[in-house]
């Protein structure tokens, strides 16, 4: 009923779209210093358990290490919602696997930074697109 962290954001270490295979879409923008998780924003296209799943995403994911960030599933984010309805469970798998894709991106900037202002073309132009029914 209070969605948090929607929003872009100015200058994120990473930014990622991911599209779902119902059509919904979810980018995700991190901050991270130390590999921790400082900061996370979220904007969405999708129906309100997806708004949802991607607020508690990203507060389940602030304050945690990229490896730890990787442990928040789909049935961890229904879980700390309390549950959605059996026809929106993929949307937690929508959320949990832009977080992933945002950690994997994040891990490959680090690697080769100066790949980083011409991934925002990349991101527009061509969204990950996931099956987030595959998501646990």
């Amino acid at each position: 009923m209070d969605p948090r962290n929607i929003g872009g954001m100015e200058k994120p270490d990473c930014h990622v779209e991911v599209l779902g295979t119902c059509g919904d879409n979810m980018e995700l923008w991190l901050k991270v210093n130390n590999d921790t998780i400082t900061d996370a924003t979220f904007t969405t296209n999708g129906c309100s358990a997806t708004i949802a799943c991607g607020s508690m995403m990203t507060e389940m994911a602030k304050n945690k290490t990229l490896g730890e960030a990787l442990t928040i599933s789909a049935k961890r984010l229904i879980e700390e919602l309390g549950g959605l309805p059996e026809d929106h469970t993929h949307c937690a798998g929508l959320a949990s696997l832009t977080l992933k894709r945002a950690v994997i991106e994040y891990t490959n900037l680090k690697k080769e930074p100066w790949k980083k202002p011409y991934k925002e073309n990349e991101i527009r132009n061509n969204p990950f697109r996931v099956n987030e029914l595959e998501a646990e």
